[in-house]
Order: structure tokens, then C-alpha cells, then sequence
């Protein structure tokens, strides 16, 4: 099979809903010559579900970043499922949560508990779910890739989540210096809005469109997730061997333009 993963092994997280960039990360590497393996939390069977919407239905693999018990054991589950000498050559991160608290302009009364959920969820999980498939890399290293949203600005709303996204990028940047020695290259795709099960929960979210349509220079579809997973792809491939700790900013070049 030809392709830009021709003959790769890819682990994607965060895939809920067919709009999803992981949904379409996932369906995209598949086109590119991928085998995928989804993991899911909660809802395995509407994750099951939509995985059969794919062109070729992934095995799905049950995982609470916050279960250190499933943490431990995802690299033998994987194995279950791919092969006893099954190595990954791709993983994409795309997991984040906050609690209602956190978001939604009451920065200066949102207690630490919700704040040390958003920040373990959606930054700590890097690290995690990292060291989790050490014991699956391959001598020829591999790709790590998170999902971002631009940390360099305050957003209206988005609150906590606006910092534990900068501490994201910041556990990026470490992951990729401690692991450039085993050939892992750690990145993220900083994508624009786009309207997925996970920005209902962002109040506001109306507000960021709003600033997208002003000011991309490309123009940008909070409706379309390609764009994003095709960075995620790209970052996934060979294209970028000497790539890492780097943020792709995939949002229509809003992060360049001022008011």
C-alpha cells in the first residue's frame, strides 16, 4: 500500500464524534497506508460505533489517562490486539477536559480541584500516555502528536483551559528533549476553532468564531476538521524527521494577524 504512512502503526486518542479532528486524523492516516488502534473513555460503545464509520473499522481500546492501572497496561492491550511483536510508529494525543468551573469567565473563582483536573487531563496526559507506549516504539523511533489550541493569548472564556493548553505546550517541549535520543519527535497542531462534542462544553465558543472570521487570512470553517488532521498527518509522516517540540499552527493564520 502506498501512501505517507505506507506500512505505519498508529495509536489515536479523543476519538467521540465523526467531527472530531482525531476521527478524521484517524480516517486520513488509514487513506495514507496506517493501521489504526482508537482508544476511548466512557463511552466505548459510541466509540465503537463511530470507529465502524471508518474505511476499515480499528480495534478499540478502553483508556482513563487519570487510571495509572490502565496506563500500565496499555502497551500488553495494544499487543492483544495488534500482534505479540505489534510496534507503533505514530500516537496521537488528542484528549482535554475541564471542569464547568473552569471555563467560562470565572478565572478567579475556580478552586484548585478543577484546576488540577484540566491541567492533568489536558496537559499531564502528554507525558503519560507517552511514557505508556514507550515499551511500543521501535528502533526506528516514532511520532508523537498532540492537538492545541494557541496558548500564546488570554481567549474570552476559555480560562483554565488557556493554561493548562500553555502547560501542554510547555510538557511538549520537555517530552521532546527527553525523547529525541530514542527517535521520538514530539509536536503539536495548534488548530483553529472548529465545532466538535468538545467545544459545546467551551461557553462562549461563539466568540472565537466571530474572532476567525474577522481576522484568517485564509478564511476558516469551524464546521471542517481537515485541515487540522491533515497537520496531524503530515507531523505523523517521514516529511518531518528532524521536526520536534515544534507547534504547526493550522487556524487559517489567525496567530499572526493583530486586531
Amino acid at each position: 500500500m502506498s501512501g505517507l504512512l505506507a506500512g505505519k502503526r498508529v495509536l489515536v486518542t479523543g476519538v467521540l464524534m465523526e467531527s472530531s479532528i482525531a476521527f478524521h486524523a484517524a480516517r486520513l492516516a488509514q487513506e495514507q497506508g496506517a493501521e489504526v488502534v482508537l482508544t476511548g473513555y466512557g463511552r466505548l460503545s459510541l466509540v465503537e460505533r463511530i470507529a465502524k464509520r471508518l474505511p476499515e473499522p480499528p480495534p478499540v481500546i478502553e483508556l482513563d489517562v487519570q487510571d495509572q492501572a490502565q496506563l500500565d497496561s496499555l502497551a500488553e492491550r495494544v499487543r492483544e490486539r495488534l500482534g505479540a511483536d505489534a510496534t507503533l510508529d505514530g500516537i496521537v494525543h488528542s484528549i482535554a477536559f475541564a471542569p464547568q468551573d473552569a471555563m467560562g469567565g470565572g478565572f478567579l473563582d475556580t478552586g484548585w480541584p478543577s484546576v488540577a483536573t484540566a491541567v492533568e487531563v489536558s496537559a499531564y496526559s502528554l507525558k503519560a500516555l507517552a511514557v505508556a507506549c514507550l515499551p511500543l516504539i521501535g528502533e526506528r523511533g516514532a511520532a508523537l502528536v498532540g492537538i492545541d489550541f494557541d496558548a500564546q493569548l488570554a481567549w474570552p472564556a476559555y480560562d483554565w483551559m488557556g493554561v493548562a493548553k500553555a502547560a501542554l505546550e510547555a510538557t511538549s517541549r520537555y517530552l521532546a528533549r527527553d525523547l529525541g535520543g530514542r527517535g521520538i519527535r514530539c509536536n503539536l497542531v495548534a488548530a483553529g476553532p472548529v465545532r466538535t462534542t468538545a467545544a459545546k462544553s467551551i461557553p462562549g465558543f461563539d466568540l472565537f468564531r466571530e474572532v476567525w472570521e474577522q481576522r484568517a487570512p485564509l478564511g476558516w470553517d469551524v464546521t471542517d476538521s481537515e485541515p487540522a488532521a491533515r497537520g496531524v498527518v503530515g507531523l505523523l509522516s517521514d516529511w518531518f524527521p528532524k521536526t520536534t517540540g515544534e507547534i504547526v499552527h493550522v487556524d487559517g493564520g489567525v496567530h499572526a494577524i493583530g486586531a
